[in-house]
């Protein structure tokens, strides 16, 4: 029975041993596994650091890309001395010119020819959208990117007279209307008279004539239509550019006109075809 006794204790004591020997081993590989996963979380720390500052990067040259492709839309280029445009204007430019005639478009040849046909077709739309129609007192004539007008006197003033008189009215308002929807457009209003002389207490020749007929349209527009001034342009031409001989009375009557010229601005033009992009104009001031 002792002798059971001393086999069980020492048994019992081997087997105390190994448990131990495991739990230690245990221990330490535990150990091990943290300092592994200690070791793997300050990596992916350090990874997602990185990646941060690489994506900062990547943010950074994309708006620099950006910016360079902004900046080269809004380069100016001078035209042969007529215009300033930038890349974005010359694209407005080509959307008007798809409806444009190709017969005209063909014979376009160089970008002012192209900037001239684009003025022309606009100025054209807004003279047909005028209803302004024509008759033998009535005119309109485009040639290129300038509208003239011409228009009896019969429909404007009085004989002998630079009073303007009611008839005028419609014809100034729709006049007034085609330059008042184009921002760019430069106006000259030019008097004409036929070649009998002309002498009273307030007109001294045909000179002041047709001066004063000038200046009283441009008053007249500027008054009661509301056309910025700066726009307008006066001027007389006496009896020496008639359009037919001064021998009836029906060619006289044909020489005493107003002839109104539209000049487009073209520098303005395309300025406002660009929506009036303020860095436009800086860069021209510059």
């Amino acid at each position: 029975m002792k002798k059971i006794s001393i086999l069980l204790l020492a048994t019992i004591m081997t087997v105390s041993c190994v448990s131990k020997k495991k739990y230690l081993a245990l221990q330490q590989e535990n150990g091990e596994v943290k300092s592994e996963l200690q070791k793997t979380r300050i990596e992916k720390e350090d990874l997602e650091a990185k990646f941060a500052k690489i994506e900062a990067r990547v943010e950074a040259y994309n708006n620099k890309i950006m910016s360079l492709k902004e900046e080269n839309d809004s380069k100016l280029e001078v035209v042969e001395n007529v215009a300033v445009m930038s890349n974005d204007t010359k694209a407005k430019m080509r959307e008007t010119l798809n409806h444009v005639d190709a017969e005209k478009l063909s014979q376009a040849k160089t970008l002012k020819d192209s900037m001239n046909l684009a003025v022309a077709y606009n100025l054209e739309k807004t003279i047909s959208e005028s209803n302004m129609n024509e008759d033998e007192d009535f005119a309109v004539n485009i040639n290129e990117t300038v509208v003239m007008i011409s228009i009896a006197d019969n429909m404007l003033f009085n004989t002998a007279s630079y009073r303007l008189s009611s008839k005028a009215d419609p014809i100034l308002k729709k006049l007034a209307d085609v330059i008042n929807s184009e921002p760019s457009l430069d106006v000259m209003v030019e008097g004409h008279t036929d070649s009998r002389t002309i002498s009273t207490e307030k007109i001294a020749d045909n000179w002041d004539l047709s001066v004063l007929r000038a200046t009283s349209v441009v008053r007249k527009l500027q008054e009661k239509y509301n056309v910025a001034p700066e726009k307008l342009i006066a001027s007389g031409r006496s009896c020496y550019l008639p359009v037919a001989d001064n021998d009836t009375a029906e060619n006289r009557g044909k020489n005493r006109r107003t002839r109104i010229i539209i000049l487009p601005n073209i520098d303005k033009f395309f300025a406002l075809m660009a929506d009036n992009d303020q860095d436009l104009s800086e860069n021209i001031l510059d």
